[in-house]
């Protein structure tokens, strides 16, 4: 589905950034949106590094009331967990991951997409 030659790196510093504005431009960057060779049935061969996730711009109502919700498949297997668990138990970078991840599209090039994402705290 890639090209074998050499990715292309573009990195993004999250520091002083809402985290909706830096993960638009990450998903951008991995579907391939700004390259001349755009096709949406190819993974681009791209590399993005964020560095200093752990320094993003999140506001306290936003760490208190973002919800991310999950389902285990099984009746009563809901669960509701709020961003501030989420940076306490996994940290800034699932937060980037889960953000990009809901902004590349749903079919079976997301995943490779997804490896190509690289966060640093």
């Amino acid at each position: 589905m890639t090209d074998k030659s050499k990715p292309k790196t573009h990195t993004f510093d999250a520091s002083g950034r809402k985290l909706g504005r830096i993960s638009t431009e990450i998903a951008e960057k991995l579907m391939g949106k700004d390259r001349v060779d755009f096709t949406r049935r190819k993974a681009p061969n791209v590399s993005v590094q964020v560095e200093n996730a752990a320094d993003l711009d999140i506001s306290d109502k936003k760490r208190n009331n973002k919800t991310y919700v999950s389902h285990s498949g099984y009746p009563g297997g809901q669960k509701e967990v709020t961003a501030d668990t989420v940076i306490k138990k996994h940290g800034y970078g699932r937060l980037i991951r889960k953000a990009v991840y809901g902004m590349l599209p749903d079919n079976k090039l997301r995943d490779t997409m997804m490896k190509n994402l690289h966060v640093s705290e």
